[in-house]
C-alpha cells in the first residue's frame, strides 16, 4: 500500500515508492489511476490523445485516442499491480504495472501504441526496434514524438 509522509510544511507531501494494487482506469495511453491515484507509467511516452498520426495516404488518424483505448482494451477490468519508482512533479506516481506476470509498458511500446522515454530508461527501446520493423500501431504512420508535440504546443 502507498505510504504517505507528511512533512513539516502542511503543503510538502511525499510518497515513499512502494506496490499498489487494483483495477485500473486509463487517463490516456501512459497514464493509469487505480483507487484515485494517477499512475505515470515508467520509461514510456505515448502519442497525447487529442494527438494525431499521418497515414501514407495522407489521411489523419487519431491515434492517440486509439493508444488510449488500446490500453482500455487491454487491461479491461483485470486487476493490475504497479510497482512505485518515484513521484513525478505533477504528484503522480511512477511505475512499472503488470496485468498478471506481463509488463503492461512493454506490451504498450511493444505494440506500437507508445515510445521508449530515453531521456528516463532504456528499458524499453527493443520494444519500440521491433514494433517500428513491423509498423505496429502508430509506426504504420507518421508521427511527432509526444515530447515534441507537447513542447510546441
Amino acid at each position: 500500500m502507498l505510504a504517505v509522509v507528511f512533512t513539516t510544511s502542511a503543503t510538502c507531501l511525499s510518497a515513499e515508492p512502494s506496490n499498489i494494487s487494483g483495477v485500473a482506469s486509463v487517463i490516456d495511453a501512459d497514464t493509469i489511476e487505480v483507487h484515485g491515484q494517477r499512475i505515470r507509467l515508467f520509461g514510456i511516452d505515448a502519442i497525447e490523445s487529442s494527438q494525431a498520426c499521418t497515414r501514407d495516404d495522407g489521411s489523419t488518424w487519431r491515434c492517440g485516442k486509439d493508444s488510449a483505448f488500446a490500453l482500455a482494451d487491454h487491461i479491461a477490468r483485470s486487476p493490475i499491480d504497479c510497482d512505485v519508482r518515484d513521484v513525478d512533479r505533477y504528484g503522480r506516481l511512477i511505475a512499472v504495472c503488470r496485468k498478471g506476470k506481463e509488463d503492461i509498458n512493454a506490451w504498450l511500446v511493444r505494440n506500437g501504441w507508445a515510445v521508449a522515454y530515453t531521456d528516463y530508461s532504456v528499458d524499453y527501446v527493443g520494444e519500440q526496434r521491433l514494433a517500428e520493423k513491423e509498423k505496429r500501431g502508430i509506426w504504420s504512420a507518421s508521427f511527432e514524438m509526444p515530447w515534441t508535440w507537447r513542447r510546441n504546443r
